[in-house]
């Protein structure tokens, strides 16, 4: 068992996972950003500014809302995040859809790697083979 103090309010708790706030505090969290999500939707070309002083909340705590795709803001809102990898300008998550495609194409190419291996270990296991005298 893992006893952490909530960052929030100061309380112990038992940590499991994620971030490190109790569960009481995680509640309010969660029910502040479905507030939020509203305020958006109901505001589609709302500013970051706008948002946090309507909805009472850090803009960091929205920018991870965005990041982990919880969050997408409308096509022409007035917010929009960089991609962290080349800089384009995205509405939701880390990476412009270039991006992620470059990193999944990356990562599949190193799985298929092993297995073409396997493949050819197999099939020169099988064949013949003549000694020259």
């Amino acid at each position: 068992m893992d006893v952490k103090t909530c960052r929030k309010c100061g309380s112990l708790f038992n940590y499991i996972t994620g971030p490190r706030l109790c569960q009481k505090c995680k509640d309010e969290l969660e029910k502040k950003f479905q507030e939020v999500k509203k305020y958006i939707e109901d505001n589609k070309s709302a500013t970051m500014p706008q948002i946090c002083e309507a909805m009472d909340v850090e803009p960091e705590q929205v920018r991870q809302w965005v990041r982990e795709e919880r969050l997408i803001f409308a096509e022409g809102s007035g917010v929009l995040l960089n991609c962290e990898n080349c800089g384009a300008p995205i509405r939701t998550g880390r990476y412009c859809d270039k991006c992620k495609k470059e990193v999944e194409n990356g990562l599949n190419s190193l799985l298929k790697k092993p297995e073409q291996q396997k493949k050819k270990a197999v099939r020169d296991a099988a064949r013949m083979r003549f000694l020259d005298n």
